[in-house]
C-alpha cells in the first residue's frame, strides 16, 4: 500500500456513512475517535476513510479545515504500517473531538495510538 491518499480511498458515500454511524464500532485516543465498520466496496480499496471536525468546537471554517488537513496527513503517513496485513475492507471515520488546536506532531502520535487500539480490537 502506497503512502498516497487517492480519491478511491476517500469515504464519500452517504449510504456507507449512515451505516457507519448506525452500526459501526469505535475506539478513542483523545482527542481522536475512530468509528469503523467492516464492509465491502466495489473497487479494490482496502479502507475508505473520512475525517470530521465539530463545528460546535471550532466556529471558524479556517480552523476546521486546518485540523482536517492535519488528520488526513497523519493518516496518509501511517496507513501503510497498519493496513499492509489487513485483507478485509473497512470504512473509517476519524473524528476530532478535542477543543484545542493541535499541531501535526500531536495528531500523528495520537493517530498511531488510535490505530494500535483498532488493530488490537480487530485482532481479538
Amino acid at each position: 500500500m502506497s503512502t498516497t491518499y487517492p480519491k478511491k480511498e476517500k469515504l464519500k458515500s452517504k449510504k456507507v456513512i449512515e451505516q457507519l454511524f448506525d452500526k459501526g464500532r469505535s475506539v478513542s485516543a483523545f482527542p481522536l475517535r475512530l468509528v469503523y465498520l467492516q464492509t465491502t466496496f466495489d473497487d479494490d480499496a482496502i479502507a475508505k476513510t473520512g475525517v470530521s471536525v465539530s463545528k460546535r468546537n471550532f466556529k471558524n471554517a479556517v480552523d476546521r479545515n486546518r485540523i482536517k488537513r492535519l488528520l488526513r496527513e497523519a493518516y496518509r503517513l501511517n496507513k501503510t504500517v497498519y493496513f499492509n496485513n489487513i485483507t478485509t475492507q473497512y470504512a473509517f471515520m476519524i473524528l476530532y473531538i478535542g477543543k484545542d488546536k493541535p499541531n501535526l506532531i500531536q495528531v500523528e502520535s495520537r493517530m498511531k495510538d488510535l490505530f494500535e487500539k483498532f488493530s488490537n480490537k480487530v485482532s481479538k
